[in-house]
């Protein structure tokens, strides 16, 4: 993948946090989230595993057919760059490889904690800032990113 093309990714993957902000982020809203995620995995068949937090708290959590435990561990991994730097895990490792850099050496994190590959996005809402964590494990990182995001457009269109 070219530099351009890398840095095409990292634009889009930040717009997409400007721009999926919550008015609100309750229980219930993180429940709904999990359980349209399982709806849109279901749909396409796809064995993932999600995970939706609020704060620390693990308010949702399921795994399709097909996912092993290893993916939980993905989950945890991913969950700590979004705490840690703010952003998704995509968009930390995509901006590390924008730099050329290796993610974990870079910042010298141990692999076995932390994930720099797509799919923890950080739940945010308007005025407060980030809230909580949603996260999807099973597929190329990419596609884990970019199911998180459209459940999150999905989410931000229907409380408009």
């Amino acid at each position: 993948m070219s530099t351009d093309d890398v840095a095409a990714l990292v634009a889009e993957a930040e717009a997409a946090e400007h721009e999926l902000v919550l008015a609100r982020f309750t229980h219930d809203d993180a429940w709904r989230l999990g359980c349209l995620l399982v709806e849109l995995a279901a749909e396409r068949d796809l064995a993932v595993t999600i995970d939706v937090r609020k704060g620390d708290q693990q308010v949702f959590h399921a795994a399709r057919e097909g996912t092993a435990p290893d993916n939980d561990s993905w989950v945890e991994r991913k969950v700590r760059v979004v705490h840690r730097f703010g952003a998704s895990s995509y968009l930390v490792g995509l901006r590390a490889r924008a730099r050329g850099r290796d993610f974990n050496e870079t910042h010298q994190l141990p692999l076995q904690e932390y994930a720099a590959h797509g799919g923890a996005f950080p739940v945010r809402v308007e005025g407060v800032g980030i809230v909580g964590v949603v996260t999807v494990s099973g597929l190329a990182q990419a596609d884990d990113h970019a199911l998180v995001v459209e459940a999150l457009r999905t989410v931000v269109a229907a409380s408009a």
